[in-house]
């Protein structure tokens, strides 16, 4: 695929610590943008990540039709640059588009234009063992009015960043509270989507969690207010007995890449793999009668992340002392292996690049 590229007249690689990255604040020297206009997508071009002219009534700012992806570049110990599992993400952007009445972009043009992409930012993309290169692909509504309605005019762009780990904890266990009060996404809402609205109704939650002591927050479902749906930026799972249990896919949770492949993972092993709805009464029954061994969370920033406390209104459970697990470590363990190209690609989920 032949993309124009426009090079920056100067990088910031030289400014950037790459043993000491934070997640998501520093942006590598290029992005993709491409316009879609007259109904149909132009070009995609190289440029310089830098600001862009938009102006006030930009509709996206005032009726959020917009949407986006996160997914990894590595260097695998070959020295090959790989993208876990692109397809994937790719299919996710275009049932998101769908839901937001914005048009797809095809898998050519977004894998062509990410290769490129890398290619032109290849320095950038860690070589350290845990770090890697955080991709992040949207499309936002380009007209501007105000009135509710679709946009004819549309943006997908793509930017990048090296990063370390998402969770200050890294593979340490985290500690969820229930979400109380609040309700993240219904079925027929946006849960299923991976719209920026999606996320701001979990932000007031997720400080006032932090604020007291806790990583996350657990969001039960939305109706009943007792079934366990994910977390702020993950999906979850339990293990109980010798069956690996994961809320199911019903229309308000987010179908992660990383829960997945967990699941695949998990099967591959010839072990039980149940999604169904859990009540946070049975988690907390199964955790206080010692059948509740481990829980962990699953995303493309963290990866794998270990459960060690859970609170749910005055009771709080924790989960296998505090400590990972041995199959959440075995799972975090194959899933980096396989990305960094230490472990067999046995189901050939990496896309290399070059």
């Amino acid at each position: 695929m032949n993309i124009k590229v426009t090079k920056t007249k100067a990088s910031r690689l030289k400014d950037v610590d790459f043993e000491r990255l934070e997640f998501g604040d520093i942006f590598s020297d290029h992005m993709v943008s491409m316009d879609y206009r007259n109904g149909r997508w132009l070009e995609p071009e190289i440029v310089p990540y830098g600001a862009m002219e938009i102006f006030p009534a930009l509709c996206t700012f005032h009726y959020g039709q917009a949407i986006f992806e996160g997914l990894k570049g590595f260097y695998g110990s070959d020295g090959s640059i790989k993208i876990f599992r692109p397809e994937r993400y790719h299919a996710r952007m275009i049932r998101s588009s769908k839901r937001l009445c914005i048009p797809p972009v095809d898998f050519e043009t977004f894998i062509g234009s990410l290769r490129g992409l890398l290619a032109v930012d290849k320095e950038w993309i860690p070589r350290k063992k845990g770090y890697s290169l955080y991709i992040r692909p949207f499309i936002i509504a380009m007209d501007n009015f105000l009135g509710v309605k679709v946009s004819d005019t549309y943006r997908f762009m793509i930017i990048t960043s090296p990063v370390g780990a998402y969770y200050k904890e890294g593979i340490n266990p985290v500690k969820l509270v229930t979400s109380g009060e609040y309700v993240r996404a219904v079925r027929g809402g946006l849960g299923t989507a991976k719209t920026p609205a999606n996320y701001a109704a979990s932000l007031l939650p997720g400080e006032e969690a932090k604020h007291n002591g806790f990583t996350q927050v657990l969001w039960l479902d939305g109706v009943e207010r007792k079934y366990i749906e994910e977390v702020g930026t993950m999906n979850i799972f339990f293990v109980i007995g010798d069956e690996l249990i994961t809320p199911p896919l019903e229309g308000s949770v987010l179908d992660g890449i990383t829960r997945q492949t967990v699941i695949h993972l998990w099967k591959d092993l010839g072990r039980k793999v149940t999604e169904r709805r859990i009540s946070i009464d049975e988690v907390l029954s199964c955790a206080m009668g010692g059948s509740l061994t481990e829980v962990f969370g699953t995303g493309t920033a963290a990866v794998i992340s270990p459960v060690g406390e859970i609170q749910h209104g005055n009771v709080r459970a924790g989960v296998n002392s505090g400590k990972i697990g041995p199959m959440t470590q075995f799972l975090y363990d194959e899933i980096t292996g396989i990305q960094y190209g230490e472990r067999p690609d046995r189901f050939n989920w990496c896309h290399t690049v070059q």
